[in-house]
């Protein structure tokens, strides 16, 4: 069987062929992975089952070399400049000759371009592009991060000219054929730290019929009013697909005169808007809706805490400074309310999920780790977008228009298996089917809200779940309960949102949007990668590929295809370079803890030890199977534990144990504990360390690790799995005489403007309001009767 794929190296020395076709991944022995390097696109043969059940293959051609640069510190011994890479993938070093130095020092951290490949007989060969600096100057990890996976950070010239040619306001002709809503008192609401404002909202009330409503209005910012097909702007914002943020830096997906000025909602400057305008009854339903430009104007700047504030108190000083705004903020806060009993109804999941935030000092370094608190103005916010998404989506759906929708599928039957076998060990009665619904999860989630184990419950429940991607077959989005879904909210960070304004404005003109990526995109992506030579031909020449009678199968959807696999690819790559920069804080700032004593929780158990999570400092390191006892432990997957075969000691999920610091090894991302006391059980609690009686879980203050993407306004900081770090037992540390990276042990022991359109007539249908791209009605007020706000508490 022959099989093509991305070869992906691993530390020890052996790789994997990640298969195009969709087929099991193929294992490399070493041997194998000396001709190959890491990205290498090959062709393998598959000659042999492993040790480990797995195809083993031999690579019988090499389809193309990984042109991305390997980073690392450049060394000297015995008279020869070399390589260390500082990803442990590339698995040799890389020979430098003594003319392609330039001007890197010893021990600097450089990026090297590959000149000749690795062969059987000899090691790969490359010359220094760019050098980086010392490996501890402040913000060298992220330097580091954005090289090592390809996120693009320099924008091109083209962009760079297009982008200082734009005008720094509104100008008049911008405004022609806009509504007017700068008399609506539209306001943000963000975090304390955000720059880049791509969304704002104003509710009031509103009949429908013969019943109470709401009507919602969200602006969002015009960047594809700026940001036009086949422009520099638009090639460099597909090419990175999504804004990357990092402790204290962010790499944005557009340049910041768009990002931070001329498409940013910043207060009491008018901004061009694609409006969201919907009407919503008492009981969270979407009554109607309609699409429309329009020119605002944001009343306020908010955040998060004073929106919070405003809501619990009407008489503090926060609603003081702010009374004009404050009968509007409860509006927001009743159709968040109607929208939340809405979401209960249909079933959606909602699962308490802990997020940490990384609190750096002025140099970068890590200062603390906080514990994210997520308020009802987070909610609101949630809820607001959520329900334009779900708007754009419908709007798209029944014109019939091609677009990208946020698709999240259910679980799949082995992972589903596997969470039924561990509610079952735990003594739980779950309802959950072949085919289950998000209520299933939803219910399971309550019924363990009060049990010391919830947090893990819930972790495993996300984990079961598939990961949410973009592209134009619309299958429903199931953790959020929802037939059609579309991000629509954030295209100043997301280019699948930008398409959706493209669509939307195309529908509304009485045209189709034709999507016309770059060719080299398209053709470098491994869906088209893996058809035939004459297929390619054909979709370069943009014909069909298949027979006409396939509805879905025109290489017009072929191209939206290959662009939403090329945003869910490259979501994935911010996510993991996210991670790698947090690891590597992490480490630096367990640097100085060696050897100290910390409570934690054990947050996953693998066949080689268990991950522990602090539970004052919120970090998570590995306790190797050998750091916890002289005698043989199994593991039992479908329990999550493991089991020793004499004592029948059991470490399973929950557990909390008492550890102890004794590595950090920061070239590798990692922290090992040694155990000291475990586990740890409640007053009373009788120990299983003699294996008799039951197994007591204690209860665990800080859940799994936090999701490592930034707190989103819809769907991606719930559904994005958390990856643990899955890794086994690495060879012996790499030595030199220049040192490792970094590695430490402890001693042994995120002028024709129109007026402002009214709400939808009360009968309008949802049918009716999508399809009218003319808005009618009276005139938006912005009176509304004050009320006193109650405390409220966090439903969720």
């Amino acid at each position: 069987m022959i099989v093509e794929g991305i070869v992906q190296g691993h530390r020890d020395g052996y790789g994997l062929v990640v298969s195009e076709q969709g087929a099991q991944d193929v294992y490399l022995a070493p041997q194998q992975m000396r001709s190959v390097m890491h990205l290498d696109r090959v062709r393998v043969k598959i000659v042999r089952q492993d040790k480990r059940g797995r195809p083993e293959g031999q690579v019988i051609e090499i389809l193309e070399r990984s042109r991305r640069p390997v980073i690392g510190r450049l060394l000297h011994e015995n008279g020869i400049w070399l390589l260390a890479p500082e990803d442990r993938r590339y698995a040799q070093d890389i020979l430098i000759p003594a003319s392609s130095i330039g001007a890197a020092k010893v021990g600097q951290v450089v990026s090297v371009e590959i000149s000749e490949p690795a062969s059987p007989y000899s090691q790969p060969m490359g010359k220094v592009t760019e050098v980086l600096g010392a490996l501890h100057d402040p913000g060298m990890e992220i330097e580091i991060a954005v090289r090592k996976y390809g996120v693009p950070h320099r924008f091109s010239a083209e962009t760079e000219k297009q982008a200082a040619a734009l005008p720094g306001h509104v100008r008049e002709k911008d405004r022609e054929g806009r509504y007017d809503l700068t008399d609506v008192p539209l306001v943000t609401i963000d975090g304390e730290d955000a720059r880049d404002f791509d969304d704002a909202v104003y509710s009031e009330p509103v009949r429908i019929g013969r019943e109470d409503g709401f009507r919602l209005i969200v602006a969002i910012a015009d960047v594809s009013h700026y940001v036009k097909p086949g422009d520099p702007l638009d090639f460099d914002a597909l090419e990175r697909a999504t804004s990357v943020y990092f402790p204290r830096r962010v790499i944005p997906m557009l340049p910041e005169k768009l990002s931070n000025g001329l498409c940013s909602l910043n207060p009491k400057v008018e901004r061009l808007c694609m409006v969201s305008d919907m009407l919503i009854n008492s009981q969270g339903e979407l009554k109607a809706y309609q699409f429309y430009p329009a020119v605002m104007r944001s009343q306020a700047r908010f955040t998060y805490t004073e929106v919070a504030a405003i809501l619990e108190n009407t008489r503090g000083p926060e609603a003081q400074a702010n009374a004009a705004l404050v009968p509007h903020l409860l509006h927001l806060y009743d159709v968040y309310t109607a929208l939340l009993k809405a979401r209960r109804l249909r079933g959606a999941i909602d699962l308490e999920v802990p997020e940490t935030q990384i609190v750096c000092d002025a140099s970068g370094r890590i200062e603390k780790i906080a514990l994210r608190t997520r308020n009802e103005a987070h909610r609101l916010i949630e809820e607001c977008m959520l329900a334009a998404n779900v708007s754009a989506a419908d709007f798209l759906e029944r014109n019939k228009h091609p677009g990208l929708y946020r698709v999240h599928e259910g679980p799949t039957p082995e992972k589903l298996a596997l969470l039924r076998s561990f509610l079952k060990t735990l003594g739980i009665a779950a309802h959950i089917g072949d085919d289950p619904e998000p209520s299933d999860y939803q219910q399971l989630s309550d019924a363990a809200r009060d049990r010391p184990d919830a947090a893990q419950i819930n972790a495993l429940m996300l984990r079961s779940m598939q990961q949410a991607i973009y592209t134009p077959h619309n299958s429903g989005h199931f953790g959020l309960a929802y037939t059609a879904y579309a991000h629509f909210t954030s295209p100043i960070r997301r280019y699948p949102d930008l398409l959706t304004h493209r669509a939307i404005k195309a529908i509304l003109a009485g045209g189709k949007y034709k999507l016309q990526p770059p060719e080299s995109l398209v053709l470098s992506l491994p869906s088209v990668q893996s058809k035939s030579k004459a297929a390619q031909a054909k979709l370069k020449a943009g014909e069909d590929i298949v027979p006409k009678r396939t509805k879905t199968s025109s290489a017009d959807v072929m191209v939206w295809e290959a662009v939403g696999q090329h945003c869910s690819a490259n979501e994935r790559r911010a996510d993991e370079a996210t991670r790698d920069v947090e690891s590597w804080l992490k480490c630096w700032y367990m640097r100085d803890k060696l050897g100290e004593e910390f409570v934690g929780a054990i947050t996953a158990v693998t066949s080689f030890g268990i991950f522990v999570q602090l539970t004052s400092l919120f970090v998570e390191g590995l306790i190797h199977i050998s750091e916890l006892g002289a005698e043989y432990f199994r593991f039992d997957e479908a329990r999550n534990e493991l089991r020793g075969e004499r004592t029948g000691k059991r470490y399973g999920l929950g557990d909390r144990v008492l550890v102890q610091v004794s590595r950090v090894d920061l070239d590798g991302r990692k922290i090992d504990f040694r155990m000291v006391a475990d586990p740890l059980h409640p007053a009373g609690a009788p120990s299983t360390a003699n294996g008799s009686g039951s197994r007591r879980r204690g209860r665990l203050e800080a859940m799994l690790a936090p999701l490592d993407t930034p707190m989103d306004d819809s769907d991606s900081s719930l559904f994005v799995p958390h990856a643990a770090m899955e890794r086994a037992p690495s060879s012996s540390k790499r030595k030199r005489g220049g040192g490792t990276m970094e590695s430490q042990s402890a001693p042994a022991d995120e002028s024709a403007t129109k007026k402002a359109p009214k709400a939808k007539s009360a009968t309008a249908s949802k049918g009716q309001g999508a399809t009218a791209g003319k808005p009618a009605g009276r005139k938006t007020s912005a009176a509304g009767k004050s009320s006193p706000a109650k405390k409220r508490s966090r439903t969720n």
